[in-house]
């Protein structure tokens, strides 16, 4: 029997697309003002021993990150949709993927202050923490690592970026999304194979390779054995 999920009914102009459309006009202002740049300045000589950027120009590395990992968020979003349409499951995983697209087109009250790249940096954190969140809350997902280690190691690169306190907050009100859609043992037990099916096949290869290269390509990586 399939879980009773929390029903979240979506604007009709609630898509990927839309949230592309966001990313592109703060990349667009970002071109004029260089805010977020001058803030990647700021933050670099402040990252953990544990966060290693290796160039020259470490701003420039993150900011690439950055950018990045804010336009992979409404491409993971379409990913999912896709396969879960494919799967026959979509309407099991509609919810997660309204929640991933209101991080952007409807911004809780607290996060209104955060604007351009910066503020689209904290809704692809939530984007992406919140798919990762639902790869963890289902056994039969979880058991087929769907989500790369790497995407993880972004995802705590993102969090130092954020900052705490602020970056555990954010956490926090994942986690309380995904309980309020599928936080049952009905949801966790629940056979998704099909699903599964559909992401080993080539759709999601592009994905995984993006995700296994991200942090290499900026020339960043994570210190082993680092006191942080």
């Amino acid at each position: 029997m399939r879980p009773q999920l929390a029903q979240m009914t979506a604007a009709p102009d609630m898509t990927p697309q839309v949230v592309l459309e966001i990313i592109d006009q703060a990349r667009r202002q970002e071109a004029h003002s260089g805010t977020f740049f001058r803030q990647m300045k700021d933050t670099a000589p402040r990252l953990p021993s544990s966060v290693v950027v290796e160039c020259h120009q470490p701003a420039a590395c993150l900011f690439r990150f950055a950018a990045e990992y804010i336009e992979m968020a409404p491409r993971l979003i379409e990913c999912v949709d896709a396969c879960a349409i494919e799967a026959g499951c979509k309407p099991l995983f509609q919810p997660f993927i309204d929640a991933a697209i209101r991080y952007f087109t409807q911004p809780s009250a607290m996060l209104l202050k955060y604007e351009g790249l910066n503020g689209l940096l904290i809704r692809a954190y939530q984007c992406h923490r919140l798919m990762e969140e639902m790869h963890e809350n289902n056994r039969s997902i979880r058991a087929s690592e769907l989500f790369d280690l790497e995407a993880t190691r972004a995802n705590l690169l993102v969090h130092r970026l954020i900052g705490e306190p602020f970056a555990n907050e954010l956490d926090d009100a994942i986690l309380r999304t995904v309980l309020e859609i599928a936080g049952t043992p009905d949801f966790y037990n629940l056979d998704l194979e099909p699903f599964i099916n559909q992401v080993n096949n080539r759709a999601w290869d592009w994905m995984r390779s993006y995700w296994e290269n991200l942090l290499v390509r900026n020339h960043i990586r994570f210190a082993l054995g680092s006191p942080d």
